[in-house]
């Protein structure tokens, strides 16, 4: 497979960053639903949030990459056979996951520095807590990062589902292009 993105199909970049971005979504969302029953006397009471924050704050590097790597390098050309509909469909689909993405981690970063602590990654570095204070600011980014996250998880599952109605039904090969084994 091609390290670069090519005018058919994604590179390994731009591929193994979708599928890790896609598999880090899942997860946290698994994990925070899961950790939100916790008790107090679960052994898992302080780890599961610790590791969910660090998960997230790897995450937002990685759509910083994401983005910077889409603006680096060529995106391949739309698929002919779509239509104007379904490319401008694609480009706000696109578009709302990232907003998506981006709101859920920057509210569950407001959350967790609501009381003026710093998040701590993986107990390797700390990211301070540079907004603090906000009236009602870990309820109402609490509320953001629940119904955001769910929003996130539902259109991210319709976003697949697109692409396997594209794969199975329409034949084309949108799937494959993000495999990295469209035509070269």
């Amino acid at each position: 497979m091609q390290l670069l993105n090519s005018s058919n199909r994604y590179g390994l970049v731009s591929v193994v960053i979708h599928w890790l971005v896609a598999l880090a979504v899942f997860s946290l969302f698994g994990l925070g639903l899961w950790m939100t029953d916790l008790t107090y006397y679960s052994e898992w009471y302080r780890t599961a949030p610790s590791l969910h924050k660090s998960v997230g704050i790897v995450l937002f590097a990685v759509m910083l990459l994401r983005v910077l790597w889409r603006f680096l390098t060529a995106k391949p050309a739309p698929i002919s056979s779509h239509s104007a509909t379904v490319r401008m469909l694609s480009s706000l689909g696109h578009g709302l996951l990232y907003l998506g993405i981006f709101l859920v981690m920057i509210s569950g970063y407001l959350i967790s520095t609501a009381k003026g602590r710093g998040v701590s990654v993986f107990e390797l570095f700390e990211i301070p807590a540079f907004i603090t204070g906000l009236p009602d600011q870990a309820d109402l980014a609490g509320a953001v990062h629940f119904y955001v996250a769910w929003g996130l998880v539902v259109f991210a599952g319709l976003h697949g589902l697109a692409a396997l109605k594209h794969h199975f039904i329409d034949r084309d090969s949108t799937l494959k292009r993000m495999l990295g084994c469209g035509p070269k």
